[in-house]
């Protein structure tokens, strides 16, 4: 069998027709199937197009649009042509010189903009499609100037500003194709535009990597690079588009491993909204001007095979100016959408073919037995889904323009602009605002919430990936010998040694906790902390798709409630009066709510209690915050300081391992965006504790790069309070009902996670807490006598862990604290979040109180 896409001798006749009675028997493909029927030509063709061509019209009338293909009315806006990479095949690409001796700024002006959307408006246009080179500005000077005189920070900056006057302005709806982006970068776009794009093109590394390969020189083409952008939209639950280009000198089977690669992304997040087959045509003044075009048979069997890899649900186009009227043999061969097409503007990319006429593509599609429909540049079933896949500001846009029960375009909508705008009124209270009262009486309304199966992803997909990281290591380092350093000296731990010790049981444990505590009472002494402190979290709604997560939940479901800023600021009174000098602020990722809605919220707290610490908005809720707002993180965290913010809980930690991150979550952070947040934090004087959720699918080598990659953090910055342990909670979270996850860490496992954070993160971080609500007060005991030092706080109510599983309470007294201490032998004292004495006056209001809020004090709806 041959694996050559441009030379070489052919698949066997067997082979090939095994292939394609599998094809027709809906069998699925492997790879070297898939190799074979992409070389499909004649007789063998038409049998694989037919077959595909039934895939297609099942999806179609699965959809409810049974014999529609569709395109979308757009025009097609080239920002800048200037870009950091350097393909072979590419004229978009342009140096500054070139752009200056035809007049052209290094970006198009905002002026520039908006009169080609308000022309492609008036001839009812509905999608400006945004396309630029992968960061200019890292390669050229003259990009970094034009973006500091105009005020932005960078490409994307630019991209989200010109996207929003676009919104208002024009009506017009952006497709964003800016290149390779980061999680962030997707935060920051998701609120601007509906759906964004980038071409996979191939997972052919070597055409990266090997001098003379068409993406060689090229940075931002690197295959896994590229995948992890395909991964980050899906995390970021953005609808995406991307595709292969075919021809470009890889072989069958690498352009059957990219189908593939694409199917895997698509099946994992639910994500890919489109997947566009383009076919490489050479153009003069290029590096590969001499390669041949790719034949329409090869363009005709990718697309059929793409269609069976992908199945019927999958959105498969080619561009129809890519070839020469030969549209019946693409609609033949499985395709459902015709892409983009401009009555205005040329195809910049391919400048030399002009796009098709509509009422040409109208008519060649009835032929073929088609209707043509317009779509918008999002795709109907993500109109239809809405939350979380359209931002709660983009809706009007969206709504103005889509037919609400088929989800394309309405043929007579007006296009006109619309006010981008944060949702009105959004902290009016909502849902069960009791919650953090009645869980403990009448629990939660259900195990899990209502969209468990859509918006968590794949959970098959999801089982693959956990396996690898679930395995457990050979340990052969000597216990004894680990031992022997960590009493002598716990900084000179190897990681060997490290990770022999928590893999430790038996006499081998108990020894460890014994080091564990003796190290304790040379560093902080055998007082028991604790703080006397509410949790407020002010909403449960959210969408970022933790799998973790018992406590999330969508605005419609039976448990779901948000709190006005009177509720809040009445709860941080309430606490107050009973002794608190902390209030704990922490919330969903609600997507009504703007991201100035956090300073609001410090800014009630202190407004109404002006003595009160506000520890609040996990490294999560900042990136949220700053990427609503438009800010950067440091300037967000500025600003949120300057309402009212005190420290940061360092939650949304979990695993700092994204191995593990991207099992236990959908769409939070990445561990570099999560050290970014809390390094920022620090530099700016706001400290912060540090957490560890450990027990669901990690091992103890992701904790040991946990606690390494907090105590070099420390080193750094020194703003860490403590590092708290948080055990998983298994009873109802997502990933554990679905068979994923381990019913949590064992009694072995807390002690040895205790000890060990008590020696790894010696002396950088001296307080090492445990969390009663997670093990009770037995547990928690436990934990004080294997090196932990501190109890947490009253709390006064708790739902995170109550709604996960969690037997233990929602809050516990000042006598119950200081119980749980002489449990362990060692004598209680009240802190505050800094680990400072606590003024005289707070401690005989918490004495009279014991802690408690007064049982029948009602929270005013």
């Amino acid at each position: 069998m041959t694996t050559s896409a441009t030379s070489g001798t052919g698949p066997t006749e067997n082979s090939m027709r095994r292939a394609l009675k599998r094809a027709r028997d809906g069998v699925a493909l492997d790879v070297s199937e898939a190799a074979v029927l992409l070389q499909a030509r004649g007789e063998a063709l038409t049998d694989l197009a037919a077959s595909a061509a039934r895939v297609r019209d099942a999806g179609l009338e699965q959809a409810g649009r049974p014999g529609v293909i569709t395109y979308s009315k757009s025009v097609f806006i080239p920002l800048t042509r200037l870009c950091r990479d350097k393909c072979h095949y590419c004229t978009f690409a342009t140096v500054p010189g070139k752009l200056r001796r035809a007049g052209h700024g290094m970006f198009m002006s905002p002026d520039e903009v908006l009169d080609i959307a308000r022309k492609g408006a008036a001839l009812g246009c509905k999608e400006a499609l945004i396309t630029l080179g992968d960061k200019p500005e890292d390669r050229w000077p003259e990009a970094r100037e034009w973006l500091d005189a105009h005020g932005y920070d960078d490409t994307i900056a630019y991209v989200r500003a010109v996207s929003i006057r676009i919104l208002e302005e024009t009506g017009l709806l952006p497709h964003l194709n800016p290149g390779v982006m980061t999680w962030t970068d997707f935060q920051r776009l998701k609120p601007v535009a509906p759906s964004m794009g980038m071409m996979l093109e191939t997972t052919a590394t070597r055409l990266w990597s090997e001098p003379g390969g068409p993406h060689h020189g090229s940075p931002d083409k690197e295959p896994a690079v590229r995948l992890r952008v395909l991964e980050d939209a899906g995390r970021s639950s953005v609808p995406f588009t991307s595709g292969l280009l075919i021809g470009i000198g890889e072989t069958y089977e690498e352009r059957a491993e990219s189908l593939f690669a694409l199917r895997k992304v698509s099946r994992a997040y639910h994500g890919i909204q489109e997947l566009i087959i383009q076919n490489f045509r050479a153009k003069p003044d290029t590096a590969m001007r001499g390669m041949p075009d790719a034949e329409l048979d090869d363009l005709v069997a990718t697309v059929a095979v793409a269609r069976h890899i992908m199945g019927p649900s999958a959105c498969l186009q080619a561009p129809p100016n890519l070839v020469d009227s030969e549209y019946e043999r693409l609609i033949g061969a499985g395709i459902d959408d015709w892409g983009g097409v401009s009555p205005l503007t040329i195809d910049h990319v391919n400048p030399e073919r002009p796009w098709p006429q509509i009422e040409e593509l109208t008519e060649r599609s009835r032929a073929a037995g088609f209707e043509l429909r317009e779509r918008l540049c999002v795709y109907p079933e993500f109109v239809r889904r809405g939350e979380p896949w359209l931002d709660p500001r983009l809706r009007p846009h969206v709504s103005a323009l889509a037919d609400p029960e088929t989800g394309l375009a309405l043929p007579d909508a007006t296009v006109e602009g619309h006010p981008w705008q944060e949702p009105e009124e959004a902290f009016v209270p909502t849902g069960r605002t009791d919650l953090h009262r009645t869980i403990d009486t009448e629990g939660r309304g259900a195990d899990r919430r209502d969209d468990f199966d859509e918006v968590y992803g794949d959970w098959e997909a999801l089982r693959e990936a956990a396996a690898p990281g679930m395995t457990p290591e050979r340990i052969d380092t000597d216990v004894r010998q680990a031992l022997a350093t960590a009493a002598d000296d716990p900084t000179k731990l190897t990681d060997a040694e490290a990770l022999a010790l928590l893999h430790a049981d038996g006499p081998a444990l108990d020894a460890l906790c014994r080091v564990a505590d003796d190290v304790r009472r040379s560093a902080v002494g055998d007082d028991v902390t604790y703080i006397v402190t509410r949790n407020i979290n002010f909403t449960n709604v959210c969408y970022t798709g933790c799998r973790f997560c018992a406590f999330a939940q969508r605005r419609t479901d039976a448990d779901a409630y948000t709190l006005s800023l009177e509720q809040v600021a009445d709860r941080a009174q309430q606490a107050w009066d009973v002794g608190a000098v902390e209030v704990c602020m922490q919330g969903g990722i609600h997507p009504d709510l703007p991201g100035t809605a956090y300073f609001d919220i410090a800014k009630a707290v202190k407004s109404r209690v002006p003595g009160m610490h506000v520890h609040a908005f996990s490294p999560m809720e900042v990136v949220n915050g700053a990427t609503r707002t438009g800010m950067s993180i440091r300037e967000w965290l500025s600003a949120a300081k300057e309402s009212g913010l005190d420290t940061i809980p360092g939650t949304a930690a979990e695993i700092l391992d994204d191995e593990v991150r991207w099992v236990l979550t959908k769409g939070k952070l990445p561990t570099a965006t999560w050290i970014e947040v809390v390094r920022t934090a620090h530099e700016l004087g706001i400290r912060s504790s540090s957490t560890m959720m450990y027990g669901h699918v990690d091992q103890p080598r992701h904790w040991l790069g946990h606690l390494r990659t907090l105590a070099r953090l420390q080193r750094e910055t020194g703003g860490f309070t403590e590092f708290v342990t948080l055990p998983f909670i298994h009873t109802n979270a997502p990933v554990y009902l679905a068979g994923i996850a381990r019913p949590g860490p064992s009694t072995r496992d807390n002690r040895a996670v205790t000890a060990m954070a008590r020696l790894l993160l010696h002396p950088w971080i001296p307080n090492i807490q445990t969390s009663w609500v997670k093990l009770g007060t037995e547990g928690a005991a436990e934990m004080l006598r294997s090196g932990a030092n501190d109890l947490g706080g009253t709390l006064m109510e708790e739902t995170i862990s109550r709604m996960a599983g969690s037997s233990y309470g929602s809050y516990k007294s000042v006598r119950d604290l200081i119980a749980v201490a002489e449990a362990a032998g060692r004598p209680a004292k009240p802190r505050t979040t800094l680990y400072g004495e606590v003024p005289k006056e707070r401690q005989r209001a918490a004495e009279a109180s014991d802690g408690h809020l007064p049982e029948l004090l009602p929270v005013l709806d």
